[in-house]
């Protein structure tokens, strides 16, 4: 049945009872049996060279069933897959044999075992699974099983303590302790957009992910998910995706909904403090809008590329991390108002959010930058040096030599940069500078001369290398 271990002290819902940093074996003991083993069975493509497999937030790891078991794996017969053994950790949340894993430790599996501490087998089906918040609901069958619960309402502080159980390495139920070290940690890249990590120092390694961060309350406050380590061992940096979006997620997973998230169609970036001081803002607050997506809600609202977001629905958006979760909390359909800064003024745009597409759809469309070197610039053009690029204005032989898609407007640059800009290149498009959109070279010594005008000696570009727009700061030489 329900696990429910003693509550603290009334109205401090963090407050350690009497001689915890001391041991938390009492906890333990309560909460152990609910943490399971996950063992699975999937089918990856065999490296080209070397045996890695590559698993979201643990890098490069050897594939499980070469180094221990000292086989190949079962080879596919006309394919070059191979069966991979994987192992990870996961925990009960109700009596009837749900529970809560990480999406990629069960992804793809054809086969899912699960070993509880007192050493049954269970196979177990998949319920569901989000990518996007690496989450996923398994079953077993039966009934009676120890379970625990989230806590969703009390949020721990940093410096609170925290206990992970898991499987770390295939060696099952094992229990390290630390604190809370930060919250509403952002850690990069595309898998999981829509959670902020809570980070721990509590010991965690490969094999425990999927497995529960508890309170020292036996409360679980966290689902592990990811290190940050070159060696894929722990260094002390963990994170855990918060109770309360794991609560709601697995729940919905469980009432067989699919999980969907509203949708602008925006490339968006953090306005870093280059970007502020060179676009003269007040504050680093908002999301600085990169490109907008052809025919998608923002496109058919009037986004424009350059805009930076400030509030949603009346809400502020701290940051573009902020800005992703906020849309991503909206269903399908509902409208967004969104309040900009354009061109240096305020306004309102309104828009009809989207379904958002799946994260291979998104990014897997994207042409990425051209290898090799840049080519010369071609003879004949015409180039002019401003704040220190020569750059010459949009051409038909310019568009066709760097090969300059139709729509993408502005001047091009010539020249590799020089010194702390030799990251620009020829070819590269200027489509904004400063606060404005540049139809022209003149538009673009405009944007020079007014930062030079208010003291500054930098200028923000919007930049289009290939099919992505790139915010520079572009540092002005002394003179002219």
């Amino acid at each position: 049945g329900r696990l429910v271990p003693s509550a603290g002290a009334a109205g401090l819902a963090f407050a350690p009872p009497q001689g915890a940093p001391l041991s938390f074996a009492d906890i333990f003991q309560q909460v152990a049996p609910a943490v399971v083993q996950i063992d699975v069975k999937t089918r990856v493509q065999r490296p080209n060279g070397g045996g890695f497999l590559q698993i979201p937030g643990f890098g490069a790891v050897p594939i499980p069933g070469q180094p221990r078991g000292g086989g190949s794996g079962e080879e596919g017969e006309d394919d070059n897959s191979t069966t991979a053994l994987g192992t990870g950790s996961g925990f009960f949340i109700s009596a009837d044999g749900y529970i809560v894993t990480n999406n990629h430790v069960v992804e793809n599996a054809e086969e899912i075992v699960v070993r509880l501490s007192d050493e049954r087998e269970l196979t177990a089906r998949l319920i569901g699974r989000d990518p996007l918040t690496d989450l996923a609901v398994i079953k077993v069958d039966g009934g009676n099983f120890p379970f625990v619960s989230f806590e969703d309402k009390a949020e721990p502080r940093v410096g609170d303590w925290v206990i992970a159980v898991g499987n770390p390495f295939g060696l099952g139920g094992t229990a390290t302790a630390g604190i809370v070290s930060a919250k509403a940690r952002d850690i990069g890249g595309n898998e999981n957009p829509y959670t902020d990590f809570i980070q721990i120092d509590a010991a965690i390694n490969k094999g425990n992910s999927g497995g529960p961060t508890f309170d020292i309350y036996g409360r679980v406050i966290g689902v592990n998910s990811a290190i940050f380590s070159p060696t894929g061992g722990s260094v002390g940096i963990g994170f855990a995706i918060p109770a309360g979006i794991a609560k709601e997620t697995t729940d919905r997973l469980i009432r067989g909904e699919t999980i969907e998230r509203g949708y602008l169609g925006v490339e968006i970036g953090p306005i870093t403090r280059d970007y502020q001081q060179a676009l003269g803002l007040e504050t680093r607050r908002g999301a600085f809008i990169n490109n907008v997506t052809a025919d998608g809600p923002a496109d058919k609202a009037g986004l424009k590329v350059g805009d930076i977001v400030l509030k949603l629905n009346g809400r502020e958006v701290r940051d573009s991390n902020d800005l992703t979760r906020q849309v991503g909390a909206v269903q399908p359909g509902r409208q967004l108002r969104l309040d900009i800064l354009r061109d240096g003024r305020a306004q309102t745009v309104n828009v009809t959010s989207g379904k958002r597409p799946s994260t291979a759809e998104l990014y897997g469309r994207q042409d990425g930058e051209a290898e090799g070197d840049a080519p010369t610039p071609q003879r004949g053009s015409v180039s002019v040096d401003v704040g220190g690029l020569s750059v010459a204005p949009m051409t038909p032989a310019l568009r066709q030599q760097y090969e300059i898609a139709a729509g993408t407007d502005g001047v091009v640059i010539t020249a590799r940069g020089k010194g702390d800009n030799a990251v620009l290149q020829p070819g590269d498009v200027i489509m904004r500078a400063g606060n404005g959109p540049v139809r022209g070279v003149e538009d673009f010594r405009k944007a020079v001369q007014d930062s030079r005008t208010a003291g500054r000696d930098i200028v923000f570009l919007l930049v289009r290398r290939g099919a992505q727009n790139n915010p520079f700061v572009l540092k002005l030489p002394k003179s002219e």
